[in-house]
């Protein structure tokens, strides 16, 4: 017993220790990494991979709210990529008066139709931000040059975790005043952080590393597309990059239907509802496996006499109000 009556202080460093890394670990992060191959739920999924972490190790160990040498080059190199003068290494952004966020929906917005608003902004002084999280599949796609996709914009935020599957990160980049301030405000708010670099390492992997595998995200993401049209499902909204919304009621499937399905295969597939999202690590199996089931339930269906009705499907509403239908674990039948 300690002097005062209390716990001795061996004793309490003594509790608070534990290993979280256990034996079968390893073993659970393949499982995960399959996990994540065969889910449609979102690109955010994405785990690093074991070339990422030997990356990130040898990152520099300062204090980025004083001075971190890799995330200084990374916002840097941000910075000269994006066409900006500066850049900050953040968790989230504030928003400007007009935004627009390209991808949106996983469409890509025209950029004329963007210079029109931009012009027309900047005419009435008002500043202009980009929602630039998945900005990366526009330049994959089209082959426009980060710097001009984002020259419209005074600021612009790109995420590093959606579509190119680093763990953590986002970068807000803009003119040397405003980042300036952005980085006051951040640490204003709390939201400066300090041994950074592996976080600006993982970054840079994913950048040099994943971004070229957005190509093969697209052509994946189109053959599931053109699959499900080709089997009479409705494709709601087109597939330009990495998302494909779908309403398999014209071939009497409902979303809560599929998803119970979909999850008792013996490698079960994760599905939220309407919207499929396509990303670096999605096998090409788990499409096959997908587009497998939905011919045999329309099938199914097909076989139990099912006849699709226009009119049922507008009373039904189905894509009344978005394109964006979710389905809760309470829909699904145990």
């Amino acid at each position: 017993m300690a002097a005062n009556g209390t716990t001795s202080p061996a004793k309490a460093i003594e509790e608070a220790k534990i290993d979280i890394l256990s034996q079968a670990q390893e073993d659970d992060n393949v499982k995960w990494r399959r996990q994540v191959s065969r889910s449609f739920i979102s690109d955010t999924i994405t785990a690093p991979t074991p070339e990422m972490y030997v990356y990130a190790v040898r990152a520099s160990l300062g204090d980025d709210v004083y001075d971190e040498p890799c995330t200084k080059l990374l916002e840097a190199h941000m910075a000269k990529l994006t066409g900006k003068e500066a850049a900050l290494d953040i968790h989230s952004c504030p928003t400007a008066i007009i935004e627009l966020e390209n991808t949106l929906n996983g469409t890509i917005l025209p950029q004329q139709d963007i210079i029109e608003i931009s012009e027309f902004a900047h005419a009435n002084d008002i500043k202009m931000h980009l929602d630039g999280a998945r900005i990366w599949h526009v330049a994959a796609e089209t082959g426009t040059p980060l710097s001009e996709l984002c020259a419209p914009f005074d600021s612009v935020s790109l995420c590093f975790s959606k579509g190119l599957g680093a763990p953590i990160g986002s970068c807000l980049v803009g003119t040397k005043e405003f980042i300036t301030r952005a980085r006051w405000f951040r640490k204003l708010f709390g939201g400066g952080m300090r041994q950074t670099g592996f976080m600006s390492a993982s970054a840079a992997y994913a950048l040099t590393h994943h971004f070229p595998l957005l190509p093969r995200v697209h052509t994946l993401t189109r053959k599931l597309e053109k699959g499900l049209e080709d089997m009479g499902v409705r494709i709601t909204s087109r597939a330009e990059t990495c998302m494909v919304f779908f309403d398999p009621s014209p071939i009497g499937v409902s979303y809560a239907e599929l998803v119970d399905r979909a999850s008792k295969l013996p490698e079960p597939i994760k599905l939220g509802g309407s919207r499929l999202v396509v990303h670096i690590q999605t096998a090409e199996d788990t499409v096959e496996d997908f587009l497998a089931l939905m011919r045999q339930l329309a099938q199914e269906k097909k076989d139990a006499g099912f006849v699709y009705s226009e009119e049922q499907h507008k009373a039904k509403g189905v894509g009344k109000d978005s394109i964006y239908v979710k389905v809760k674990p309470s829909d699904v039948k145990k």
